[in-house]
Formats: structure tokens, sequence, C-alpha cells
């Protein structure tokens, strides 16, 4: 993507299932859970730059002695800080201390059973430590002690607030891992204390421990989710040891696992896991929507079903963008969206392969490419073996040396040549820094003849390709340039976890919004607007109808496509620009289990997705620049 879009978040989990001593004598450490743990964290550093936090949960302590640890650092260099931080305070004890795993256990930080990791970028615009994951609430039964991270966005805060005020509580804040926190921690302590009851009363020894072998974790995250709506994964340990990671019921964020008789591991993605344990594709498991993976302190493993799984609309953009592109299954969809692309590409340049070439944008469109250039490779095929039908019996030297020879020329068009600070956003030549951020290869095409295809895997604001790409593009000088989007427009906001939530930041909203204007349909656009402002009366879980959709209906994919490549010509360009986006069809086609593809049809999962589409349109019609929630 030539635009960063900024992703909340990345999650790893460990539970070492054999004491310390068993990895220190086969593994030659027992730092090993340690160890795998930054590495899950360092091969999901593209989930989250802005901060990352660990902790660590100790089996089995004496009472006196500390059994949670807690780390979190801001800034895109925080796991090296966090694993930096604790071997600065391995240093002061001796080779031989540090080595024993007893001694450790007792003595020092973050040696023990449970690790959690988290990284984490902010959708929400709240910045500091105390909005890192993961977080902790304390208590002095270790089985009331709750820890929790996770990759979420709640879409309605304020009915949690509410449901927190009438119980008692009175939240210091509104962010969503603050909410979770506390209302799992409010029915964490009813449970533990319903089960503290029934035990006294029937004069049972050890209730402590009695509970923490018996706690109903499941019951604890029924009550808690029942008014949750939103995308999310949690993570949770408890004190004692029991820990979980819980998907919700549409299964919008992702969560995977991996379990033999010596470790369980949780990440947010697949080919992690696969990298870090060294296991098959086969050996690692999706959490199912609305289950929660469950390891008891004993070890056991077990899956629950917190809520009822609904319809799975498992986030597209996690396919296209931001997971990892090693995983077997979305490499060969990134290879399937470019090839899908094959036709409307060779319309868009006549058919004339001879003039034309083809590229992509750094980087992350790469696979795309690849399979844009599969398409088109069995399009010359077919294109020769016709050929060669039609023209058996006058096939000369010639003619046959020139059709067997012809081919599609590919070159490494753009490439990614800086990074724009922070304080260059603050200075008045930014758009004429921003156009040095990519860089050509010269002498890659033929002058005023051949036209340049360049892939991308999404286009969303249009601001860079307007304010860089296109202007460096024309300095070759082709004919004509396409800009393909292997991704289709997107047009509505997301609320379930990456940072798109404002109508202005679309190209293709304002592109829809200036064709009603020049076809004199203003009038789509203020009824829209009373649609939405007279449903906002009814209440929250009666909002179901998305009247945004109505600003796109006059208008095809093409006509929208148009509009967009007129916005971004700016004045000296002297190529004509067109551009190809993907169809959602043919995005449900490559991605067949992650049909989450609100960001493109305006089908949200969950009620609070439709409201609040509807309230970042109104707040655009109103001049409200703002998030919504």
């Amino acid at each position: 993507m030539s635009e960063a879009i900024k992703h909340e978040c990345g999650i790893a989990v460990i539970r070492l299932l054999k004491p310390l001593e068993y990895y220190h004598i086969k593994y030659g450490t027992w730092q090993y859970g340690q160890q795998k743990l930054y590495l899950l964290m360092e091969k999901q550093h593209n989930r989250g730059q802005e901060g990352a936090g660990i902790a660590c949960v100790k089996l089995d302590m004496k009472p006196g002695q500390e059994y949670i640890n807690r780390e979190r650092a801001p800034g895109s260099q925080a796991i090296n800080a966090l694993f930096g931080k604790i071997e600065q305070a391995y240093s002061r004890y001796s080779l031989d201390q540090i080595r024993d795993a007893g001694w450790a256990k007792e003595n020092l930080p973050f040696a023990g059973e449970i690790y959690m990791g988290h990284l984490r970028y902010s959708t929400t615009g709240k910045e500091g430590l105390q909005y890192i994951h993961p977080f902790l609430r304390r208590n002095n039964w270790k089985s009331r002690n709750l820890c929790l991270c996770g990759n979420f966005n709640l879409t309605n805060v304020s009915e949690v607030i509410q449901t927190l005020v009438d119980k008692g509580q009175h939240p210091r804040d509104t962010g969503d891992m603050y909410l979770m926190l506390e209302t799992m921690g409010h029915y964490l302590d009813r449970e533990v204390q319903k089960e503290y009851d029934q035990y006294k009363a029937k004069g049972t020894q050890n209730i402590s421990r009695v509970i923490e072998e018996q706690l109903d974790i499941p019951a604890v995250l029924k009550r808690s989710s029942s008014i949750w709506d939103g995308g999310y994964t949690i993570a949770g340990i408890l004190g004692h040891g029991d820990t979980f990671v819980f998907r919700d019921p549409w299964g919008i964020r992702p969560a995977f696992w991996y379990a033999d008789d010596e470790i369980v591991v949780v990440a947010s993605e697949r080919p992690v896991i696969q990298t870090v344990i060294g296991v098959n594709k086969e050996d690692v498991h999706e959490i199912d929507p609305g289950k929660a993976l469950i390891i008891k302190k004993n070890g056991r493993i077990e899956q629950a079903k917190i809520r009822e799984p609904l319809e799975k609309r498992a986030c597209s953009f996690e396919r296209i963008y931001f997971s990892r592109g090693s995983d077997e299954d979305i490499y060969k969809e990134r290879k399937m969206l470019g090839s899908l692309l094959t036709e409307p590409i060779l319309k868009a340049v006549d058919y004339d392969i001879e003039h034309t070439v083809f590229s992509f944008i750094p980087n992350t469109a790469e696979v795309a490419y690849f399979g844009m250039m599969q398409g088109i490779d069995n399009y010359l095929i077919n294109l020769k073996k016709s050929y060669i039908h039609q023209h058996i019996n006058n096939l000369d030297e010639e003619k046959l040396n020139h059709i067997l020879t012809l081919k599609a020329r590919t070159e490494k068009v753009a490439i990614k040549d800086i990074k724009l600070r922070t304080f260059i956003a603050q200075q008045g030549g930014r758009n004429d820094l921003a156009a040095h951020v990519y860089d050509v290869t010269w002498g890659s095409l033929t002058p005023f003849e051949d036209n340049l295809v360049i892939i991308d895997d999404s286009i969303v604001r249009g601001t860079t390709l307007k304010q860089s790409i296109i202007k460096i593009l024309d300095r070759l000088h082709p004919k004509k340039i396409v800009i393909v989007s292997s991704s289709p427009q997107v047009r509505y906001p997301d609320c379930y976890g990456i940072d798109m939530s404002r109508m202005s930041e679309f190209i293709a909203f304002k592109a829809a919004i200036e064709l009603l204007h020049d076809t004199h349909q203003d009038k789509i656009i203020n009824d829209a607007y009373n649609k939405a402002k007279a449903q906002q009366l009814k209440p929250k879980d009666k909002q179901t109808v998305n009247y945004v959709k109505e600003i796109y209906a006059p208008f095809t994919i093409e006509q929208i496509s148009e509009k967009i490549a007129q916005m971004l010509t700016s004045d000296g360009i002297t190529a004509s620009i067109q551009l190809v986006y993907q169809t959602p069809e043919a995005l449900r086609k490559a991605c067949p289990n992650h049909t989450g593809d609100w960001y493109f049809t305006g089908d949200y999962p969950t009620p609070g997705g439709i409201r609040l589409v509807n309230q970042a349109f109104i707040n655009y019609i109103e001049g409200v620049d703002k998030r919504v929630m």
C-alpha cells in the first residue's frame, strides 16, 4: 500500500507445559519461553509499531514472592527495549545464578511458565504508556488478578460504560481495553466470590486452591462479552495460571494456536507460529469464532463456546494487506487477486502488449504483481495458440519468430527511496518533498510510446498517488499510466480495528460526491443525510440501514474510477491516467473464507458498524472532523 494504514494489533501467548528445568536440559536454557516470545513478537512487528508490552506469570509461587511481571515500552523499537531491559536486570547476577532455573524462577523477573506479548497500533488517537497492552488488574487473591491484551475495537463503548455505571462502578477511562478489563474484572470477582461462598459453606479446606482448580472461565467470558459489539481477539492470564484467548462471534479479528506436550502457542498469524516453532501448516489451528481457547493451570487445554457463532466475516483487509504474505494461503490469494485483473488491465491498454511495461508499487503489492503477470502470460499463451492455429498454412520464419518471442515487458519502475520524517509534515514544502518518496528507474520504458501498468494492493486516500507516485512516473513520459488496485474501491470506514474512520479519507467517496454534484443529483446527499439523522432517533439495535450506500448507487465502478483518475491528475501531467479496481465479486473469489468486506460493500456484520458508518457520514456533512466511536 502506497499509503500507510494503521492497524490494531498483534498478540502472542506462550504457555510452557513443563517445569523450567526441562527446557534448560533439552534446549540449553530455561529462557526458551522468553526467546520464543521475542521471536513471535518480532515476526509480527508489521502489526504494531507504536509500542509493545509483555507480561509473565509464574506458577505456584510461595506467599510473599512476586508472581506477575509486566513491562511496556513506547515506540517502534519497543520490542528490543523490553527484552533489553530484562537482560539488563539479569546482568547484576552471576552466570551460575542466571543459569539455575530454580533460582531464576524465585529471583528473576519474567522467569515463569506463561508469557503474553502485545504489539500496538492506535486507532483511537490515544497515546502514551498507559494505553499500551497488556493491562493489569491487581488483587491480593491470585485468582482475581487479571492481565489482558487484545486486537480489537468495540463499536458500543457508551453502552459498555453505562453497564459498568449501572453495576456501581465509575470508569476512569473510555478506552476499549480499560473497559474490557473492568468488565471482565467485575465478573471475575463475582465468580470467585460465588465459589468462595459455596466452598466455605461446605467447610472446604484450602478454598483458594480449590477455586483456582474449578474456576469457571467460560462463565466469566460469557457474562463479560454479552454486550460487546465489534471485532476482537482477547488474550488473558489470571494470576494463578489459567490462560485464555477469546475470539468474537463473527471471526473478524484473527487468532491461531499450536500445542504439543511442551508448549501452547497463540498468535495473530499462522506463519509466525510455523516459523518460530518449526511446525507444518496442518499443525496450526484457527480459534473458531465465538470460542475461547482455555489452558488451565494444570495444563489441560479446552475450547469453549462463549458466544453463539454468527456468519463468519473474517476481515478481508487482513488478507490483502496486514497479514504476512509468507502464509501459504495468503500468498495464493494475493496472487489470484492480481490474476483476476488480467482482462480489465488488457482492456485499459487496448491489448497492446508490445507497447506496455508492467510493474508494481513497492513493496506490499509485489505478490499481486506476480499474479497479474501470471495472468498476462496465460493470455499470451492463448493468443499465440490462436494465432498459430489461424495462420498455420502461411507462417513464415519472421512471423513465427515474432509471435513466439512476444512476451510481457516487466520492469521495476518505482523504487521506495526515502521516508519523510515527522517534521516535514509541519513544513510548507511538504508536497514537493513528498514527490521524492519514490524514485523511478530511468530508461525502463520508451517515452511517449509505451503504456505503464503499475499495481498497488489498495488505494484508500489517493494522497500519495497524487502528491508523488503519478508525478514521478510521469517523468518517464509514458503514453498512458494505468494504476491497478488489487482490492476494490475503499468506500466505507472501518470500526473493528483498522484506522479508517472518516468519510473524508476515502478518495472513492469524494469522487462519488463530486459526481453527484456534476450530475445535479445533490438531492441524494441531502436525503441520505436526513435518513441517517432520522435513524439515530431509533434504539441502537434498530439502526440497521447503511444510508451511505445511496451516495454510490447512481454510478458504476468504472464511472467512479474515472472520476478518481481526474481528481488524482495534477496540472502538468502529460500521460493519460486510468484506474482499474478489483471488484468485490472477484475479491470474494480470491478470498472465499474472508468475507468481511464492509470497507468495499458497506455490509457491516454488527449493528455497531452500521450505526458508526452513518455517524461518519453525518459528521462529514456537518463538518465534524473526528473519529466515530
